[in-house]
């Protein structure tokens, strides 16, 4: 606690908003695999797994709406907060009865995670741009590659986390042990984040919640088609494909799937490198367009391979390591952008109003993922992942370049 006094007072609230966002993502990791695996096994089609998260998306693209003008008008640690305590609800909702855990009550269990975990996820953003000035734009990109691949490799070892408590304790005995963790780094961050952080001098209004800003506009298009192209075959379609076909357990899914995200991580956490940060150069549009078109070549190249009948393991594998190290440099340079496109008074309204995008992105994305998988199998949710990346790729043409990027909103 000394050593934490002594630092200075942005670097102290940086890492207890990150502190906060990890504990967070554990839980939100180890829980989306446990109902994937736990439903999956109670003989769920992929369809009806993917609906148990219908709501969880649905709501957290009202909740980055909402989230944002809230953010703005009562300060980001109450936001935060606000999140952990329905996060740690929601848990308990699941540790109820197992004759209770209808879809329905599921489905409700998920929708006040989703609200939860936009809540924070938009606090966390949103917090980094008030603790570092404007000039230090290399230093705000290296902060935030550091919060988002940090939080992506402690969201992989959720899922470890998960298939290991799920084998252990039981569905009901991980969620139990889970919300009881969670309450304490709660009860501890009321006490510890600054108040009115990021609360807007001038009330906003709430017709604010919708983004002025053509850059803004632009670049959520982009992430709503970037995240679907992940989700249209990673959230559903490839746990119950590696537990069906290959006839892994929850051990080997849960793990490698785990492997795979905490990699994502660490790619995205030095993307600043990977991207030229060390050379002095600071990504722009130009820079989200020249990723996205590279990524656009491995759903398809998988898909090729599958069809060409070449070994499944390692066509699919392979492939999916190498589509996670480029997904994870797109990633990480979206959301250097969309902090640095945002203004900094009401920072949350615009940060929301992207994370909206990425929300819904991630909802169509496991729609998709469960319907196309079960009618159409693996490969087609390959190949509508490479039409949503190029979708991106084209959209992200209209990003500014350095020259443009300080131009005003419209």
């Amino acid at each position: 606690m000394n050593a934490l006094s002594a630092l200075a007072p942005e670097v102290r609230q940086y890492l207890l908003v990150t502190g906060n966002y990890w504990a967070f993502t554990l839980t939100d990791g180890a829980l989306r695999m446990l109902v994937v695996l736990h439903f999956h096994t109670l003989g769920y089609t992929p369809l009806e797994i993917a609906a148990l998260f219908l709501f969880y998306e649905i709501f957290g693209v009202i909740t980055n709406l909402v989230g944002g003008y809230l953010g703005a008008r009562l300060g980001l640690n109450r936001t935060m907060n606000i999140g952990l305590g329905m996060q740690v609800l929601a848990l308990l909702m699941l540790t109820v009865p197992a004759a209770w855990l209808t879809i329905p009550w599921v489905m409700g269990a998920q929708a006040l995670s989703g609200i939860a975990k936009d809540l924070n996820k938009m606090s966390a953003k949103s917090s980094i741009k008030l603790l570092v000035p404007d000039s230090q734009q290399g230093t705000l990109y290296k902060w935030v590659a550091i919060l988002t691949g940090s939080k992506n490799a402690l969201k992989g070892v959720g899922f470890f986390l998960g298939g290991a408590l799920l084998a252990l304790l039981g569905f009901k005995g991980a969620v139990l042990a889970m919300a009881s963790v969670l309450a304490l780094i709660w009860l501890g961050s009321l006490l510890t984040l600054k108040r009115d952080l990021g609360k807007a001098k001038a009330k906003p209004k709430f017709r604010d919640i919708l983004s002025k800003s053509r850059a803004i506009n632009i670049l959520s298009a982009a992430r709503l088609f970037l995240f679907g192209a992940r989700d249209v075959w990673f959230v559903v379609a490839l746990p119950v494909y590696l537990s069906t076909v290959f006839g892994w357990d929850f051990w080997l899914v849960g793990g490698f799937l785990a492997t795979w995200i905490i990699g994502y991580g660490i790619v995205q956490s030095f993307a600043p490198a990977i991207t030229g940060k060390r050379r002095g150069h600071v990504p722009d549009g130009r820079a989200a367009f020249v990723w996205a078109s590279m990524l656009a070549v491995w759903p398809a190249g998988i898909a090729l391979g599958l069809s060409a009948g070449w070994s499944a393991q390692v066509v699919l594998l392979g492939g999916l390591m190498l589509f996670g190290a480029l997904f994870a440099v797109n990633s990480s340079l979206h959301s250097y952008l969309i902090v640095s496109y945002a203004k900094e008074d009401g920072v949350s309204l615009d940060v929301g109003f992207y994370y909206m995008s990425n929300a819904l992105g991630r909802l169509i994305g496991t729609l998709l993922s469960g319907w196309i998988f079960q009618a159409y199998g693996l490969q087609a949710c390959l190949w509508v992942s490479t039409a949503f990346v190029l979708s991106a790729a084209l959209i992200s043409i209209g990003l500014p370049r350095h020259a443009e990027a300080t131009s005003p909103s419209i």
